[in-house]
């Protein structure tokens, strides 16, 4: 097995090298992120590679598919009677994935400011927790999660500029290896939709960014409320929402926001069931050491495919083709301030879980 973690750029030229020496015969090639610059340099990246190896000897490794608490996505939504049922636009008013960095890029100034962040890790981490989120039951086979995860991606349709909005920490252009002036994005909120019969009308939100206020990736599931409590004397409105945190990052685990009466009052008050996965499930293999061993097994089933790789591709291409004016903001904030309008008509962001502190 051979792992390639060098620029897109020479992963023809490596290959080939390698075919040349006769040491591709039988072999596997896991090769890292980015696979490619937008969707054309995919679709070459791939044209080159198959000239001197097959398919199914190239592994494309998404770090974030060999988390485990991404692969327990999974696991909680199919097999939990309780959750799967609720799992539509019947009962889902909006998704929200949010992978927030405290650090910036320092040591990373001349690789990041080529990438920026929606391709860095939008196109392929986000998305891919988001196919999860979004997917429909298994239905066997060593390609039943690739091809679900292909079936979210083609039901959505190419981002939409309006609804993205491009953010720069204060200080990004000081850092060592970032072009005077650059105009790259570290910071990308956007507004996606899948049109399916599961979650049409469903807005699922992504944003992600260097310098925030904290480091957390988390999903955010936030059920309908239900109608309002008729009580003798009078109407009890329901100003909260039953939601669902799956945390990916950092204090792994899980929780649910439940409404219970406030003590002393007419009102509801959220409260939270909590789980650490570490407390409960024990410490789990890291996800490259998940991933390189599946890929020296030749087990391919976390790794991406081409096609589900072009249609990530596809769906932030025009982003990429028309990008909004990237807009200052804070170190230690949540982005710029037009982040907020991007989200206010269903209901605005929700703060992800503080590690080490339970649910707000």
């Amino acid at each position: 097995m051979f792992y390639l973690e060098t620029p897109p750029s020479l992963f023809g030229s490596v290959v080939r090298g390698l075919a040349e020496a006769d040491l591709t015969d039988g072999a596997r090639v896991v090769i890292e992120k980015p696979f490619g610059h937008d969707l054309a340099s995919a679709r070459e990246l791939n044209r080159e590679l198959l000239e001197v190896i097959g398919e199914d000897q190239i592994f494309r490794i998404d770090h974030f598919l060999g988390k485990e608490p991404v692969q327990d996505i999974v696991y909680l939504r199919f097999a939990n009677e309780m959750f799967e049922p609720l799992w539509n636009r019947d009962h889902i008013e909006s998704v929200q994935i949010t992978m927030a960095e405290r650090f910036g890029v320092e040591g990373r100034g001349r690789f990041y400011d080529e990438v920026g962040c929606l391709r860095d890790v939008v196109q392929n981490h986000l998305l891919q927790v988001l196919a999860l989120v979004a997917m429909e039951p298994l239905s066997g086979g060593s390609e039943a999660l690739a091809d679900r995860r292909l079936d979210v991606f083609r039901a959505m349709p190419g981002a939409d500029p309006a609804h993205y909005v491009r953010g720069q920490y204060e200080g990004y252009q000081e850092v060592d290896g970032v072009a005077p002036g650059s105009t790259t994005e570290t910071f990308a909120a956007l507004r996606l939709k899948i049109e399916n019969w599961r979650w049409a009308g469903v807005p699922f939100y992504l944003r992600a960014g260097k310098k925030l206020a904290m480091t957390a990736t988390e999903v955010d599931i936030r059920f309908r409320s239900p109608p309002a409590i008729m009580l003798g004397d009078g109407v009890r409105a329901l100003r909260h929402h039953n939601h669902m945190k799956l945390r990916i990052g950092e204090d792994a685990g899980a929780s649910i926001g439940l409404l219970l009466k406030k003590p002393g009052a007419p009102a509801t008050q959220s409260v939270h069931l909590d789980l650490s996965f570490d407390e409960q499930l024990g410490e789990a293999p890291g996800p490259y050491e998940r991933l390189l061993k599946d890929a020296l097994v030749g087990d391919g089933t976390l790794f991406p495919r081409q096609d589900v790789i072009e249609e990530t591709w596809r769906i932030v291409q025009p982003l990429l083709d028309d990008p909004p004016p990237v807009e200052p903001y804070a170190p230690g904030s949540w982005g710029p301030a037009s982040c907020e309008e991007l989200a206010a008509g269903d209901g605005g962001w929700i703060a992800p879980r503080e590690p080490g502190r339970l649910s707000a």
